[in-house]
């Protein structure tokens, strides 16, 4: 009797946010404004604290002008805002000003459905949940800590940002696959972004572009929710077949 071998079961699950776990409409009509609205008095205000400081000096860096004032420094980072720049030292001053707004109750971090019932399945399944985003850690996890469906951190094991590499660059795939310990063809990257999954494809991942709005289609795999997402891996996860 001849077993044919199954395919490799999925140990970890990476995911994008933006399109993957939450409506883009989210982030550029209510966090982006939000921002824009506040950024500039928050950052006068607590320009001197050690935090605040560092990501001001970073932008004077990618300036290349460090006796930059603090005004253009501001003007620099709203143009940032409003062309959608994934500039590092800019994620991480929206994260702070964020987390106002989700404290105070102004916002709750916007989840498709079918995201939190399948994030829950797949932890009690064993499968460890990460998060990939071009939005700092600190923003990824205000916006599962504070979302629609409750406090979801305790879910994941991990997050990942610009910090760790470009999300359209498999070198930034290659570092979490070695943070993991996994093999490549054991991790899933969820993304509706196909640059993005070509870049984990690139380092051996297993990938799923997320089609939520109609876009295009690559030669990812595709699902329309995170339940097709449950199905495929359940697919994958059944035992070997003897013929």
């Amino acid at each position: 009797m001849l077993a044919t071998s199954s395919q490799a079961a999925i140990l970890a699950i990476v995911t994008d946010i933006e399109g993957t776990t939450t409506d883009i409409e989210f982030v550029s009509k209510v966090l982006f404004p939000y921002a824009a609205a506040r950024l500039p008095d928050f950052i006068r205000t607590y320009e001197k604290q050690p935090q605040v400081a560092a990501e001001l000096q970073a932008v004077r860096s990618l300036l290349a002008e460090p006796d930059a004032s603090l005004e253009a420094v501001i003007s620099q980072l709203l143009e940032w805002i409003r062309t959608d720049q994934k500039v590092t030292p800019l994620k991480s001053l929206q994260g702070m000003v964020w987390r106002f707004g989700y404290q105070n109750g102004d916002f709750h971090g916007h989840l498709y459905q079918d995201v939190a019932p399948c994030l829950q399945q797949w932890r009690q399944q064993g499968i460890a949940l990460y998060v990939f985003s071009s939005g700092s850690v600190a923003a990824q996890q205000l916006l599962f800590g504070h979302s629609i469906a409750g406090d979801l951190t305790p879910l994941f094991s991990g997050y990942f940002d610009t910090r760790t590499g470009a999300k359209q660059q498999p070198a930034a795939y290659q570092a979490i696959r070695q943070q993991l310990g996994l093999p490549a063809q054991q991790i899933l990257f969820l993304s509706d972004v196909l640059a993005e999954l070509d870049a984990a494809a690139a380092d051996g991942w297993q990938t799923m572009q997320l089609r939520r709005n109609g876009q295009a289609t690559g030669v990812h795999p595709v699902a329309a929710n995170f339940y097709q997402v449950s199905q495929w891996i359940g697919a994958r996860h059944e035992p070997a077949v003897t013929v």
